[in-house]
């Protein structure tokens, strides 16, 4: 039977690493095995190229890849085919809201990320991709999603239950596997889109197949068609195994 699925698009995190930021053998393994059949692997991440390809050049990728939550797309790796950035002037507001919570917070420009131990002054004359807040305080992550939801313009998910992850509005990792998909000639009805937090979710959601892991964010996995194993149990291996092979 022809395999019906072309693209597999994993997210990173708690997706395609272990808890111990590792790909595990059987992971990779299968994931060689899929290329093998000529599917494209695509990881989709909200990290940065830099801290991203290091797993991609292992897993010998040389495929799109989307990073800091679809603000980048690669053509392939190294080759940029397209940047969204951020108004810097949201990235002020957004700095200002976290010192006022005192929650740790990060932003990624182009060229690195700053975050509350290492910021610095300038912010409107930087490239900026995206910004987020971490904190334990329910309350105050809540009081943080209401200004961000009064701002406007925004994209907002996370990457785990603590924390908002920011980007401009429309840029998510759903419109970045689309871009994929028009570099590469496929339909979103043939992407396997994988993750387990709100940042996977718009994938999860437009993707032919979407899937969440066993450890995924409860919202995710209940929008998902099918729950794999978790990430420290080859959830990754499982999907491969059930919907290519």
């Amino acid at each position: 039977m022809k395999n019906r699925f072309k693209l597999l698009a994993l997210d990173m995190d708690g997706t395609l690493l272990t808890s111990e930021q590792t790909i595990s053998p059987d992971t990779s393994r299968w994931i060689q095995k899929a290329k093998d059949q000529g599917v494209h692997v695509c990881l989709s991440t909200g990290r940065s190229f830099g801290s991203a390809w290091p797993y991609g050049d292992e897993l010998g990728l040389t495929t799109p890849l989307i990073t800091v939550n679809g603000s980048e797309v690669w053509r392939a790796p190294h080759d940029l085919y397209q940047r969204s950035l951020m108004d810097p002037a949201l990235i002020s507001d957004m700095h200002d809201i976290a010192v006022k919570e005192d929650c740790w917070y990060w932003a990624y420009s182009v060229d690195r990320v700053y975050n509350k131990d290492s910021w610095i002054g300038g912010i409107m004359d930087m490239e900026w991709l995206k910004f987020g807040f971490h904190t334990e305080d329910d309350d105050a992550r809540h009081r943080i999603l209401m200004k961000l939801q009064d701002m406007g313009g925004l994209e907002i998910t996370n990457s785990s239950p603590h924390n908002l992850e920011v980007n401009p509005q429309g840029i998510n990792k759903a419109a970045g596997i689309r871009t994929v998909c028009g570099l590469l000639g496929l339909e979103m009805s043939e992407v396997i889109a994988v993750g387990d937090s709100m940042n996977d979710l718009a994938a999860i959601e437009a993707a032919g197949l979407g899937v969440a892991m066993g450890n995924a964010q409860q919202v995710v996995r209940e929008s998902a068609d099918f729950v794999t194993a978790s990430n420290d149990e080859d959830g990754i291996a499982e999907v491969i195994r059930k919907f290519i092979f």
